[in-house]
């Protein structure tokens, strides 16, 4: 672009040179009209260097760092609610504000045996649930969630309609019916009430513990002496 520029120049010399020395009328006016237009060609010339140089140095400045958007930790919600209708179990789980933000922040994916729910930024934090083993099959199309004032609500559309949970997960029917205690009516009534007072124990706080403790030796001292009375 530079050696451009000067062969102009050049010329523009040789034109104001020749202009000096000519004394014809039409030779003079076809100089000057020539010198215009080599004047106008540098100043082109000269202005296009410069809007050059000047988008060089935009393209050298460094890229702005843009900060990326935190959503800091990940809770996991243990707090919930739910019940059931004919057609829907319904999971609730309180969550300040989450009615402010972005619909798709709010997402939840199902499979026919569990749920998972995933709320981003909120509050700078994302909030998660994931319930698997579900006490029984349900509607992958026919579930979905609604989104209220500080609150969620999971709608898993049953499978089989008409028919009652009494557990929401798999997991816990088998926990609470596990510490259930047995009665075989077969067998000594004697021995069903040892596994009773031998439960009761097990979980007991240390007062009970002590109190089931003394009633045992006060029992046995009966036994011993042939008292038949408790």
């Amino acid at each position: 672009m530079a050696s451009a520029v000067e062969e102009l120049q050049k010329d523009l010399d040789e034109v104001k040179a020749l202009l000096e020395k000519t004394t014809r009328k039409r030779v003079r006016d076809a100089l000057t009209a020539e010198k215009s237009k080599i004047e106008t060609e540098i100043k082109n010339k000269m202005q296009q260097k410069s809007q050059k140089k000047a988008e060089l140095l935009d393209n050298e400045k460094p890229a702005a760092v843009v900060a990326p958007i935190t959503t800091g930790y990940t809770v996991k919600i243990s707090n919930y609610g739910w019940d059931q209708s004919d057609k829907f179990v319904k999971i609730y789980i309180t969550l300040m504000g989450v009615h402010q933000v972005p619909t798709e922040n709010v997402q939840v994916q199902f499979t026919e045996r569990s749920f998972d729910l995933l709320v981003k930024n909120l509050n700078g934090k994302s909030y998660s649930m994931i319930v698997n083993n579900l006490l029984k099959p349900i509607s992958v199309e026919g579930s979905s969630k609604k989104v209220k004032t500080d609150k969620v609500i999971i709608l898993c559309r049953k499978k089989a309609e008409n028919t009652r949970w009494d557990y929401l997960t798999q997991v816990e029917k088998e926990c609470k019916e596990n510490r259930k205690p047995s009665y075989d009516t077969e067998t000594d009534p004697s021995e069903g009430l040892m596994n009773v007072l031998k439960k009761i124990y097990e979980d007991g706080d240390d007062d009970m513990k002590r109190t089931i403790n003394k009633a045992w030796v006060e029992s046995r001292e009966k036994q011993a002496k042939g008292d038949t009375e408790f």
